[in-house]
C-alpha cells in the first residue's frame, strides 16, 4: 500500500501490488497536504497540511483521529520516531520545529528558527532532531538540552528533504541547489561530517531516501 498527498486536502491510498488501484481517501483537512508518512507499525497515518495542523489517521477505518493544533502557518514537513512512544517532529513557515506525542494534544518541545522550516527528521534514538530550512542549514537539536548541538553547512539553497540511514550513522540531505549530501552523523564524528555530495541533477527536487537493503 503507498500513499499520495495531494494538493486538494486529501491523501488517496493506493495498492501496489497487482494492478494499481486507489482504494480509500482521507478528507479532513482545509488546506493542502504538505508531507504524510506511517507510522512504524503501519496502522496509523500522520499529515502536514497548509492548514496550519497535523492529522493523525486510523488506517483501517480511515477515521481522524486526532488533529494537532499548535503551528502558526503551514506545517511543511513532519517525521515519525522509529523507536518508543508515538513521537513526531514537525516543522513550519512560522520558523518553530515542534515534537508531538501522536496519542495526545498539545506540544511536548518548541525549537525556535530564524526561518521557514522545510524538513525535519528523529535521529535513531529519537533523543535528537534534525532540521533543515530557507537559510541552507542543516541543525541538531538535543531534546534533553532543548538546544542545537551543532549545524552542518554546505548546501547553497533551501535543503527540501532529510532522511536518516537505516542503521542511523548517516544522514541523507537533499537541497534547491540540485544536489544530495552524505553527512556523519555519529556522536563522536569528525568535525567535517559531510562525507559526500552527489550532483548531476537539472532540477530541483524535493524528496529523497535510502534504500531500505543499504
Amino acid at each position: 500500500m503507498s500513499v499520495r498527498k495531494c494538493k486538494s486536502c486529501c491523501a488517496d491510498f493506493w495498492t501496489v501490488y497487482g494492478e494499481c488501484e486507489n482504494f480509500a481517501m482521507l478528507k479532513g483537512h482545509t488546506g493542502a497536504i504538505m508531507d504524510v508518512h506511517f507510522s512504524t507499525d503501519g496502522s496509523m497515518l500522520f499529515s502536514a497540511s497548509t492548514d496550519k495542523t497535523v492529522g493523525v489517521w486510523d488506517i483501517e477505518t480511515g477515521e481522524r483521529m486526532r488533529k494537532l493544533k499548535g503551528h502558526q502557518t503551514f506545517v511543511n514537513t513532519l517525521h515519525p520516531a522509529r523507536r518508543g512512544p508515538q513521537l513526531l517532529c514537525t516543522g513550519s513557515d512560522d520558523g518553530t520545529v515542534k515534537t508531538w506525542d501522536a496519542r495526545k494534544k498539545g506540544t511536548i518541545n518548541t525549537f525556535q528558527c530564524t526561518y521557514q522550516v522545510t524538513a525535519v527528521t528523529f535521529n535513531d534514538t529519537a533523543e535528537q532532531i534534525i532540521s533543515g530550512g530557507i537559510d541552507n542549514e542543516l541543525k541538531v537539536w538535543d531534546l534533553r538540552k532543548n538546544a542545537i548541538l551543532y549545524k552542518m553547512r554546505g548546501h547553497s539553497d533551501t535543503v527540501t528533504g532529510v532522511e536518516l540511514s537505516p542503521e542511523g550513522s548517516y544522514l541523507l540531505s537533499n537541497s534547491m541547489d540540485n544536489t544530495l549530501r552524505i553527512w556523519d552523523v555519529r556522536p563522536y564524528a569528525p568535525q567535517e561530517r559531510c562525507v559526500k555530495i552527489m550532483s548531476g541533477h537539472q532540477h530541483t527536487f524535493e524528496k529523497v531516501n535510502f534504500a531500505s537493503t543499504v
